[in-house]
């Protein structure tokens, strides 16, 4: 027999059985689109809730001021902390593991207009870094650079809500904004943000200033003085270095402010490197839960194929029997079985994979909902779960083949379904 009649006569084979076929090719494909479709939820929703915190800031430490919590150098517990300008050089000569240490301080008081509406806004003021560690994109326009900080220029950089308000349907760079009367030219307006989380309000609803501008219009309110600001922005050179440049902060101001550096009530820090890696770890339970679920739902689609072929070989023991009656050899019909079972994998697989991918597409192509990045698909699962539910079908038709093939053509002939 060439190969071509060996085809010809497996497909006349699945076409006289097609419901059979159909059930154990429906199994395969069903397992693998299971397996991909949870495999991309997964995943989708671990890169959005890693994109959105991403959106607050690249690995920054937030240092806020509060009061001391214990005694150290002669002074009482209880005493409140601020930062000072002093403190900047300080912090970044002494803390060699951290990239950059910049100033914030914000107003949520002052009175923002243009020549078309007004709005309540917090004002912000920082270094030109402010944008890069803070994930400021830029839509139009440019962030304030170190000439408009030297300077103390009068220069507004807009959150996207913001411009929408202060100038509904126009361009505002360019043009004016009012700040306690103050005019601010319009250098620039942010990019469309997302954000899970904030310490002081959404990003797209601020006006970003250059610190000089800030700290000379619209100093720190009492207690605080014309020096202090309201918080430090820290970040480190690496992820794995975060944890000795916060050590390193701790170290510098408690010695600037003669506070014990243990004393964490002093110098809260909001540590989004920290909480980075706790979502991390969460996900990574996630992801080997789902892995678990995967496993148990591919042992459960292989006990159904296997259930299939077994029972569809084990009914077509008769024609084995007539077939080793007219003289055909074990061999022959086991080679037989085999191209019917891999043909059946094959074809399975791929209608199953390409299901799986084709949903997957069309589902992206819909508007996605915060903190989630879609159906997110893996090559690796859908090959794993199409070679495991195929290798399965095979064997489960192999194994009765043979058994079928090595009894005598009389057994076989005998043979009647469910006996």
């Amino acid at each position: 027999m060439t190969l071509g009649d060996l085809f010809r006569d497996v497909l006349r084979t699945l076409w006289a059985h097609k419901l059979r076929a159909f059930l154990t090719m429906f199994g395969i494909a069903w397992g693998i689109v299971s397996i991909v479709l949870m495999v991309a939820a997964g995943e989708g929703l671990r890169k959005g809730q890693e994109e959105q915190a991403r959106n607050l800031g690249k690995d920054v430490m937030i240092v806020f001021h509060g009061r001391t919590s214990l005694q150290a150098g002669g002074t009482h517990a209880g005493r409140q902390v601020h930062w000072e300008d002093d403190d900047l050089p300080v912090v970044q000569a002494e803390t060699p593991d951290c990239q950059y240490a910049i100033p914030e301080l914000e107003q949520d008081t002052v009175r923002a207009h243009s020549n078309f509406n007004n709005a309540a806004l917090t004002v912000t003021g920082s270094y030109p870094q402010f944008a890069y560690i803070r994930s400021l994109d830029v839509g139009s326009g440019r962030f304030y650079d170190w000439d408009d900080l030297r300077e103390a220029r009068r220069v507004a950089f807009l959150g996207s809500d913001a411009a929408k308000q202060l100038f509904p349907g126009r361009n505002p760079v360019g043009d004016n904004v009012y700040l306690n009367d103050f005019p601010f030219v319009v250098i620039g307006v942010m990019a469309k943000k997302k954000q899970d989380s904030s310490y002081d309000g959404w990003d797209v609803n601020k006006i970003f200033i250059p610190f000089a501008a800030m700290r000379r219009d619209f100093p720190d309110k009492p207690p605080g003085t014309s020096t202090t600001f309201d918080q430090l922005l820290v970040t480190p050179k690496s992820v794995e270095q975060h944890e000795a440049c916060k050590h390193e902060v701790r170290v510098a101001l408690a010695r600037m402010h003669r506070y014990d550096p243990r004393d964490k009530e002093a110098c809260p820090i909001w540590d989004t490197v920290q909480e980075a890696q706790a979502f991390k770890t969460m996900t990574d339970g996630m992801k080997y839960f789902l892995g678990a679920v995967g496993i148990v739902t591919l042992l459960l689609g292989g006990i159904g194929v296997m259930n299939v072929m077994l029972v569809a070989v084990r009914e077509r023991t008769r024609e084995i029997g007539v077939r080793k009656a007219l003289g055909a050899p074990a061999a022959t019909i086991l080679r037989q079985f085999f191209v019917e079972a891999l043909i059946i994998a094959l074809l399975s697989g791929a209608i199953g994979l390409g299901v799986a991918f084709g949903f997957c597409a069309l589902v992206n192509l819909l508007p996605m909902p915060d903190f989630f990045a879609g159906l997110i698909p893996d090559w690796t699962s859908g090959l794993v779960a199409a070679g495991l539910l195929g290798t399965i079908a095979v064997a489960a038709a192999l194994y009765p083949a043979r058994r079928a093939a090595l009894i005598d053509p009389i057994e076989a002939l005998r043979y009647e379904a469910g006996g």
